[in-house]
């Protein structure tokens, strides 16, 4: 287990030049990152499932979801407008384009964090013994060869809207941010890479919850890593962290935004997480995170804020990204 950043960058270069296998993990200021190699990581504290590599194990499993109570409490309109204030205040002052403003919402269920993990139908999930469970759809990075791809997620709405896929396509609102993210990925990759361009642009994916389906447009970035990569995986990170689809542009004065405008600590919400299987390197961004505080259950959501954002519509967005990633099962929702 590493618990430096220097420690952290140097053993993931080690393992990838080495070809060993390991699973990680990096909060959003780089402040706790976690290695393992793949043969250390223990299932009764930590459990993966990245898009099918994973230590979990279906043996003996109940496949059935028992009844569960799930109620999120959000913070008042009133609250979120001080911070959304403060975000767009700065945005119009020309100290960033594009701000991801999170906020914590206490949530109250029967269900335990890792019962949460076991059911849960998101593509990238991790379990941390009494943490955390992250039930991530977003792709941070992978790298397959010499060829490196990112995949920000940026725009979110209700699948049941009335023409919906086209209503958030034709959003100049929507258009604008996650033109501004591809951007920022595209230049971040371009530290890393020696060709860079924009595979797809603005695509529609579904995500499922136990409410209702949602609609996320995401976008690929991809390049080529130069012949002297030789896997550093550490180094990358590095450069490329924290991820810009959660943070915004640019990166430097966003960062202050967000510390004062949230004013609480991410933690591992909104870092990485992902693995190296010898070959190939794969990694999420951490959204959809539900925390234990003392017992108590936090879910950790928000979105991307621009100079034309609607306050009312981004704190409705926040409150939908709080969810139960399980696909239309019977539940009691408080």
């Amino acid at each position: 287990m590493t618990n430096t950043i220097q420690n952290f960058s140097e053993c993931l270069n080690d393992w990838g030049k080495r070809k060993i296998p390991f699973v990680f993990l990096i909060d959003f200021l780089l402040q706790k990152p976690v290695a393992r190699r793949l043969d250390e990581v223990d299932a009764s504290e930590i459990l993966f499932d990245f898009d099918g590599f994973t230590n979990y194990s279906l043996k003996n499993k109940d496949e059935s979801l028992p009844d569960f109570h799930f109620r999120k409490n959000p913070i008042s309109f009133d609250d979120y407008q001080m911070k959304f204030n403060h975000v767009v205040k700065n945005l119009k002052a020309g100290n960033s384009f594009l701000v991801n403003l999170s906020v914590p919402t206490p949530i109250e269920t029967n269900l335990g964090l890792k019962d949460i993990f076991e059911h849960s139908k998101a593509p990238y999930r991790f379990w941390l013994k009494d943490q955390f469970v992250c039930f991530s759809p977003e792709i941070f990075i992978k790298i397959k060869g010499k060829r490196i791809s990112s995949f920000p997620m940026k725009g979110t709405i209700d699948a049941s809207f009335p023409n919906a896929e086209k209503v958030i396509l034709s959003d100049p609102k929507e258009a604008a941010e996650h033109a501004t993210i591809v951007d920022l990925i595209r230049n971040d990759i371009s530290i890393v890479a020696d060709k860079v361009w924009v595979e797809r642009y603005r695509y529609i994916e579904q995500i499922e919850t136990h409410q209702k389906t949602l609609l996320q447009v995401s976008s690929e970035i991809a390049g080529i890593l130069p012949d002297n990569f030789d896997r550093k995986f550490g180094d990358l990170l590095l450069k490329l962290l924290p991820a810009g689809s959660i943070s915004g542009a640019p990166k430097p004065s966003t960062l202050q935004i967000i510390k004062d405008a949230e004013g609480y600590e991410r933690g591992y919400y909104t870092g990485i997480m992902g693995y190296f299987d010898g070959e190939n390197f794969e990694s999420a961004v951490m959204i959809r995170y539900i925390e234990n505080q003392n017992g108590k259950l936090v879910f950790k959501s928000g979105g991307g804020i621009t100079a034309k954002s609607d306050a009312k519509s981004e704190y409705q967005e926040l409150i939908d990204k709080v969810y139960l990633p399980f696909a239309h099962v019977p539940s009691i929702v408080l």
